[in-house]
């Protein structure tokens, strides 16, 4: 590890003027970020730690939705007793990320602003056409993800929350890479107030939509329609886990386990 500046923010605006004035990194749960500078992959000359920062914690329910703070840990995710009831395939995604630590130190915020492409979170962002919350504005999900590692979010801008809407049947599925727990390809499918959307991670460079088995499931929302559907390999992740044409033959495969799980 080489030397660094850490900054402690004790509010969002705070935050965000340091990550201003310095064009530091914001430190949220570490388990990427930290991980990436000790393989000199980031290099941030300051990090500015958010976990000081209350307002950017816990989980409420607001009308129609579960709004998740970004600092929110994954554990507490897994364990709210409001997502478990209002969104169950959010709180079971929640629970399948990684071992006991990363699920006790990592958070929401610092999962999607990260945009891992085999990370689980985004896919139920964009399946449950969620809001992300920052520092200056509203975006939805589907403007959100850019490509791999990237994100629309600013240089200064922190995500302060996620709001889920709920869904009518939703559930997601993932072939985890052994080692990591990482998605080898996840699939989210749901029912939600504007149609059935699905969600793909881990098998591209960044989480994506399936259109084709969204109008499949539109005319049948059943195991088999989303079955037949076939993914084209071209553009998909190829590397020593799995081949692209092995992760496009997986997406129909997790897609119609997710509709049986989806009820």
């Amino acid at each position: 590890m080489y030397s660094f500046e850490l900054k402690k923010a004790d509010s969002v605006a705070s935050a965000a003027a340091l990550l201003a004035q310095t064009n530091g990194k914001a430190l949220a749960g570490g388990q990427s970020l930290v991980a990436a500078m000790k393989l000199r992959l980031a290099q941030p000359g300051t990090l500015v730690d958010l976990s000081g920062i209350r307002e950017l914690s816990g989980i409420r329910r607001d009308g129609d939705s579960i709004v998740i703070g970004a600092m929110t840990r994954h554990a507490e995710v897994a364990a709210s007793k409001d997502v478990q009831a209002a969104i169950p395939s959010l709180a079971s995604l929640a629970e399948g990320i990684g071992d006991r630590q990363v699920r006790n130190m990592g958070t929401i915020g610092g999962s999607i602003a990260n945009n891992d492409p085999a990370s689980d979170y985004p896919a139920a962002v964009v399946a449950l056409n969620a809001t992300v919350n920052t520092s200056k504005r509203k975006i939805a999900a589907d403007d959100f993800f850019k490509g791999l590692y990237e994100t629309a979010l600013a240089e200064d801008e922190i995500i302060t929350s996620v709001s889920f809407p709920l869904a009518k049947k939703s559930a997601y599925v993932k072939f985890p890479q052994p080692a990591s727990r990482f998605a080898l390809v996840g699939v989210f499918v749901a029912q939600t107030s504007s149609g059935v959307r699905v969600a793909v991670t881990g098998a591209g460079p960044s989480v994506f939509r399936a259109k084709a088995m969204e109008d499949a499931l539109a005319r049948s929302f059943t195991a088999d329609a989303a079955k037949a559907v076939r993914i084209d390999a071209a553009g998909l992740n190829n590397d020593i886990h799995g081949s692209a044409a092995y992760r496009a033959h997986l997406v129909p495969v997790l897609a119609s386990r997710a509709v049986t799980a989806a009820g």
